[in-house]
């Protein structure tokens, strides 16, 4: 069976030249006579393995030195709990700026933990917009700021980094490593892995250093950032397969030229496929212009009832997961950075044809 063009929001696809690499690799990883799940994660080998992903990473995004650089296992949902319990007491307040559901899950999750102030809410048009900041509605002495820069689900992302003298704390898990960011204007980032890095069950987290003794003294040690910082993120046994394929990611990206090399690469195919949708009578696209999303492109064709047929014609022309979200249905065609430009041509051929033959 031929490789299939993988358009799923999560788990998302890996590079071919990486699954290639893996798949060298899992008899026998680095002459070892083991793959990387059987070496212990305190030897040399996986030692240098972590090292050298930490390395590459902090390239990548250029970290400054006064940024931690975690590895967790869990995911953004697990560190949407941390972020209160390690930056509020409970008696503080965090502002939150809610533009689709991950955003919201987030609120809810920190309302738990910390009083929540929604200082900006999009869910009045349907996630369909970025609220003006000069419109928010901060609280004062908050104790830090949280977005989601790209929203899956309603396949919104912000074209702008939000100011204020607050720690900004970002979900970055659906856009990391798909363009450079300037993470020094940051004071927390966090990822789950099954977009951009690599399979799901690991994390990263990018700490300015100053927040890490912030944290309550009665968190369970693993909910609490300063324990992966001074453990070389090894408090417990990490995952160490994902944590050698995001090893492998990050090599890929920087053979590929860097985040500037892959950014541009990202622009071309959702340019593409935004003029083939804006072009067309037969598919919409409802997102304002000034922030629609890379990385996760939804859209509706002008007859619902043709839907079915779409998902079956496309999963037959070897066009994978494009069935929109259960939450809000339609299509959606998510761009991570391991979708080639040749997948988007693919599918913007077939959405011609499509349209084509069904008016």
């Amino acid at each position: 069976m031929s490789r299939v063009f993988n358009f799923s929001a999560g788990p998302a696809a890996l590079p071919l030249e990486v699954l290639e690499k893996i798949r060298s690799d899992l008899p026998d990883w680095q002459g070892t006579g083991m793959s990387v799940m059987e070496v212990s994660h305190r030897g040399k080998e996986f030692l240098e393995l972590a090292a050298r992903a930490e390395a590459n990473l902090r390239e990548l995004l250029s970290v400054p030195d006064d940024y931690s650089v975690l590895f967790p296992q869990g995911g953004a949902t697990m560190q949407m709990a941390m972020a209160p319990l390690n930056l509020a007491a409970p008696d503080q307040t965090a502002d939150y700026i809610v533009t689709g559901s991950w955003g919201r899950k987030a609120a809810d999750e920190a309302a738990k933990f910390c009083a929540v102030n929604v200082a900006a809410d999009a869910s009045d048009r349907d996630f369909s917009y970025i609220p003006d900041e000069s419109d928010w509605q901060r609280s004062e002495n908050a104790s830090y700021l949280h977005y989601t820069p790209n929203e899956t689900i309603a396949g919104v992302e912000f074209n702008f980094v939000p100011g204020g003298d607050v720690p900004l704390v970002a979900d970055m898990s659906s856009n990391i490593l798909s363009r450079p960011i300037d993470v020094s204007r940051f004071g927390v980032i966090y990822a789950g892995a099954q977009k951009n890095i690599g399979p799901a069950g690991i994390t990263l987290v990018i700490v300015r250093n100053d927040l890490l003794d912030r944290a309550r003294s009665n968190n369970p040690h693993l909910m609490i950032w300063k324990s992966y910082a001074d453990s070389g993120s090894m408090t417990n046994t990490p995952p160490t397969f994902a944590w050698y394929v995001a090893d492998l990611v990050f090599q890929y990206l920087q053979e590929l030229g860097g985040l500037e090399s892959i950014a541009q690469v990202n622009e071309r195919k959702a340019n593409k496929l935004y003029e083939a949708i804006d072009n067309s009578d037969f598919y919409s696209n409802s997102v304002a212009k000034d922030c629609r999303s890379r990385m996760n492109v939804p859209f509706r064709l002008a007859d619902s009832s043709l839907d079915a047929s779409f998902l079956q014609d496309s999963h037959a022309a070897g066009l994978a997961n494009l069935k929109g979200h259960r939450s809000v249905g339609g299509m959606r065609a998510s761009l991570y950075n391991a979708v080639s430009e040749e997948a988007v041509n693919s599918l913007i051929e077939f959405m011609a044809e499509f349209a084509r033959t069904r008016t």
